[in-house]
């Protein structure tokens, strides 16, 4: 049996996916044992009740067990699946509401900015720990990350552990059908290559049956109906010269030339604390699966997902090729873009394992827009991981919108107030 560990599976929507996925596969549905782990009691009887019947809706041979400990958890796994969201809602609350007091406005606060900064703190001491858990319950087990900040979380994990890690998101294959739909040409017809960091990863190459699908795009934008679907990854596209992997939302916190101006917030319909919507909206799936996990509301029907955590244990269990896009340690991947730090790229996997593919130089204005982050991550991580306070001070006022919006007093007075609402979280800290 290949065993499975879900740390964080309170978080129903990816446990709930992840788990469909993996048994959705005929190879592998009969060979799989799930551990799911959750330090919330309610939340993990939800998502353990919604395994079993999805199991027995399969007609699955699979295990399941499902507890508090997360030594247990782990023992003995070959996969590692986190989604632990560390502080849960209040948390969330805390990274939006105090900066907008200061007339920092966010969106989704979760991958970049302060909010992913203070998100990060909160996050990478539970990730090591349960790195150094797997060192000692499963060594050779491959973590498989979605927790945000992606990037710092994984590139945290790399340098401080042994651990072998991949950091996943959907972006890059969700942007791609996007972009398709855009072009009006079918989703499996554009081949695409991309690379960057996550969340701002760019499509270097577009091509459909063997041409350049970059002007196909351009061409898009100028209707208003598409443009509007999409405005503030269309305007970068105008400016840069390339897509951006991740929603207009996500990318209009990320750099400096949009929320800070209001008009612009206004024309572009950027929407101000998304996040904190999607995050009620997630408390209302969670009744949903609770409903199902009872017995109370029939169980719906399971369509593969995009997520890449499924076709990743396949191709490694069946040694069948797969390709992916992974957050991985920058190894001369981007030769222009730092060593050490974390890289999304498209990735080989097969029974050996991950193996990323070398990208190469990427448009220097692209790798300057990723440098900006970059900094802000490295800074972060060493903050984590020497616990030193004086580079969360560094990082925070280095972040591209803090510093279009607020000035250096505002954003150490964010900062401290930040530190006191996270105070549980952040003790570590000197």
């Amino acid at each position: 049996m290949t065993r499975i560990a879900m740390i964080g599976a309170g978080s129903v929507v990816f446990a709930n996916n992840i788990l469909g996925d993996l048994l959705s596969y005929p190879e592998l549905k009969d060979n799989l044992e799930f551990s799911l782990m959750d330090t919330d009691a309610r939340r993990l009887e939800a998502s353990a009740g919604y395994a079993r019947r999805r199991i027995e809706s399969e007609g699955a041979q699979a295990g399941l067990t499902a507890t508090m400990d997360l030594a247990e958890a782990l023992n003995g796994a070959e996969y590692v699946v986190n989604m632990v969201q560390v502080g849960g809602f209040a948390a969330t609350l805390a990274d939006f509401n105090i900066p907008a007091a200061y007339g920092l406005k966010q969106t989704i606060a979760d991958t970049h900015g302060i909010g992913g900064i203070f998100r990060a703190l909160r996050t990478i001491p539970v990730m090591l720990d349960i790195c150094r858990q797997m060192e000692t319950s499963c060594p050779e087990a491959l973590l498989i990350n979605y927790s945000n900040p992606m990037a710092m979380n994984v590139w945290a994990a790399y340098r401080a552990t042994g651990i072998r890690v991949v950091g996943l998101c959907h972006s890059i294959q969700l942007t791609a059908a996007m972009l398709a739909n855009y072009m009006d040409i079918p989703a499996p017809e554009l081949v695409y290559r991309a690379a960057g960091i996550n969340h701002i990863c760019w499509f270097l190459e577009l091509r459909h049956r063997g041409k350049d699908a970059y002007p196909l795009l351009f061409r898009a934008m100028k209707d208003p109906l598409t443009y509007s679907s999409d405005r503030v990854r269309f305007e970068i596209m105008k400016y840069f010269g390339r897509f951006v992997s991740e929603s207009s939302e996500h990318m209009a916190e990320y750099v400096p030339y949009f929320i800070a101006r209001d008009d612009l917030v206004s024309k572009l319909k950027i929407p101000i604390n998304e996040y904190i919507r999607r995050c009620e909206e997630q408390d209302r799936e969670f009744e949903k699966t609770r409903e199902i996990a009872d017995g109370n509301r029939e169980l719906p029907s399971h369509f593969r997902t995009f997520e890449y955590a499924a076709p990743i244990v396949l191709a490694m269990e069946t040694n069948r090729p797969g390709r992916i896009y992974g957050n991985v340690k920058n190894c001369a991947i981007i030769s222009n873009l730092p060593s050490g730090c974390c890289v999304e790229v498209p990735c080989l996997v097969d029974g050996s394992g991950i193996q990323p593919i070398h990208v190469g130089e990427i448009p220097p204005q692209l790798a300057a827009l990723n440098r900006n982050h970059i900094n802000v991550q490295e800074l972060t991580v060493k903050a984590a991981l020497e616990r030193k306070t004086e580079y969360v001070y560094y990082a925070c006022r280095l972040d591209p919108l803090a510093s279009a919006v607020l000035t250096l007093e505002q954003i150490d007075s964010v900062i401290q107030e930040l530190w006191e609402a996270h105070a549980k979280h952040l003790a570590y800290l000197k």
